[in-house]
Parts: C-alpha cells; structure tokens; sequence
C-alpha cells in the first residue's frame, strides 16, 4: 500500500532537516527557484495541512508571491522526493491577515520555525531578529503532491 502524502511530506521534512527547493513565479513567467527550510502545518486560518516556511518581507520570493501565489516545493532524500504544487499565503507584520493579531506573529513564526526542525536557545532573541528582518510566514497548499512514486494527490 502505498504511503500517504502527507506522512511522506513528513518524513522527508524530518529526513533533510526541512530543506527543500522551492519555486514560485518571476514578472516574465519564468522559474524564480531557491533553497530553503520549510515544514508541514496547519494554516492557522484554515487549518488545512500546508508546507510552511519563514521569509524576510522584502525577500524576492515574497515579492513574486505577492504578485502571483502560485507556488512548488520539493522535499528529498536520496532518491526519495516529494513535491507540493500550491497557493501561498502571506502571513507577517507587512502582510497582515484577517484573524491573525500582529501580537500572535512572533508564536506563528516560531511554530513554523519548530515545524521544519528549527530549535533556539533564545526565543526572546530569535522574537527580536524575526521582527527587525521583518520576516513572514508562508503557507502553501497541498492542492497537488508528486513523487517518484507517481501522483499521490
């Protein structure tokens, strides 16, 4: 039987420590692609199952997502990969969203941070970086999953 989706996303999280590749849209349609640490968590709005991560506000794959939401993420180790095709969604200081109080950012943060693997000795610190960078919470949508298994979703 095969294993499902959400586990595999998991897994593979686990396995690299949360780092993956992720893919959105530049201005002309074309791939903007980079690495980065992300995780698998309810959206807080939703509560639906998403690939989460933390950006700087101004990063460029912030800026892209603001312009068009669509966006990739694939997790691997060795051999093994999974991807999410999905809409992101922006959630921080500069990207406020209905429910969600400026004062609830710093835990949202750090959830995401702890859902990719993240640990901090300082989390008043890690508070007071987060807000100077700026940074945000992205959730994207598990509304398509591959994987060299084949589609799962």
């Amino acid at each position: 039987m095969a294993e499902p989706a959400i586990d595999k996303l998991r897994r593979l999280v686990t396995a690299e420590n949360g780092l993956c590749t992720f893919a959105c849209l530049d201005a002309s349609g074309g791939p903007h692609v980079s690495i980065i640490n992300a995780g698998v968590m309810d959206n807080p709005l939703t509560g639906e199952a998403s690939v989460a991560c933390v950006v700087r506000a101004d990063a460029r794959k912030a800026r892209l997502l603001r312009a068009d939401p669509r966006a990739a993420i694939a997790f691997r180790h060795r051999w093994d990969w999974v991807a999410a095709h999905g809409t992101a969604q922006l959630i921080g200081l500069d990207d406020p969203a209905e429910g969600i109080a400026d004062a609830d950012i710093p835990e949202l943060l750090r959830e995401v941070f702890r859902s990719a693997g993240g640990t901090h000795e300082d989390w008043d610190e890690y508070d007071r970086v987060m807000a100077a960078e700026r940074r945000l919470a992205i959730f994207v949508t598990l509304d398509h999953i591959t994987s060299n298994t084949g589609s799962i979703i």
